[in-house]
């Protein structure tokens, strides 16, 4: 209940700020909203992600899910039903689809994912024809069921980190190659936000886009969204209240913004 008021309170504030292109000067600003956030989607394309999400909305097995990060408000215990994780925890198709857009539009190639869950969105951000994603789950048994849905649609580059992202991320990235584009939907709490974030800084370029979901579930998430926007190799912030997203070009005019974004 009180993550609920506070997300009610951060919607107005956001409601409040959030601003169109008629506000934006800058020419990168008016860009990315113009041909990313509002570009309407092709309802044609990858509707067989979408097919897949509509099978979890029906699935009424139970699994048991090891969770590492804030848990969800429905579960008690660690067993879950999936189509119950499909309709509280699954990206919507409007943010997935944007995702799917900003990787497309920026070229991004090398993806990380923190939060793998039941695999839907990582479908879509392993759309682009050159894409390659790496994405985390600390559940076995949703890097499972994730799996399955993989090998269904025959999704060949995509690779799944299994356990707790606390240990598993700082190995990977003692190895890995830079990455363009990262996702993190884990551990919704501000030291592990925080954790995160400056760990993948160590793999990232100035092109580099990172976007953070939830920031405005909590206390602690907006807390952790603030200092995110002021760290020194932070060039500009989109809040989105669903999510935030971050680019590190220094070319571009530090500024934190908050637009509009319509179906």
């Amino acid at each position: 209940m009180k993550n609920k008021l506070h997300q009610l309170s951060s919607f107005v504030s956001y409601w409040l700020d959030a601003v169109d292109e008629h506000s934006l000067h800058s020419p990168f600003l008016y860009n990315f909203y113009s041909k990313v956030l509002c570009h309407p989607p092709d309802q044609k394309a990858l509707t067989f992600i979408e097919v897949e999400r509509a099978k979890l909305l029906k699935d009424d097995r139970s699994v048991d899910v090891d969770d590492f990060g804030s848990g969800a408000s429905f579960a008690r215990g660690n067993k879950r039903v999936i189509n119950r994780i499909a309709k509280t925890s699954l990206t919507t198709q409007k943010f997935s689809q944007l995702y799917g857009r900003i990787i497309d539009y920026f070229s991004c190639r090398n993806i990380l994912e923190l939060g793998t869950s039941l695999g839907i969105n990582t479908l879509y951000l392993a759309s682009g024809e050159t894409t390659d994603v790496v994405t985390f789950e600390g559940s076995s048994s949703l890097a499972d069921e994730a799996q399955r849905i993989f090998d269904n649609v025959g999704a060949k580059n995509i690779s799944i980190v299994r356990g707790n992202i606390d240990q598993t991320l700082p190995r990977h990235l003692e190895h890995a190659a830079n990455v363009d584009f990262v996702f993190i939907d884990a551990n919704h709490k501000y030291l592990p936000t925080i954790t995160y974030f400056t760990q993948l800084l160590g793999r990232t370029h100035e092109h580099s886009i990172i976007v953070i979901d939830d920031i405005h579930y909590s206390g602690e998430m907006e807390m952790a969204w603030r200092e995110i926007q002021i760290h020194a190799r932070v060039s500009l912030t989109v809040d989105l209240f669903r999510c935030g997203i971050v680019f590190l070009n220094p070319a571009l005019r530090r500024e934190r913004v908050v637009l509009s974004f319509k179906d």
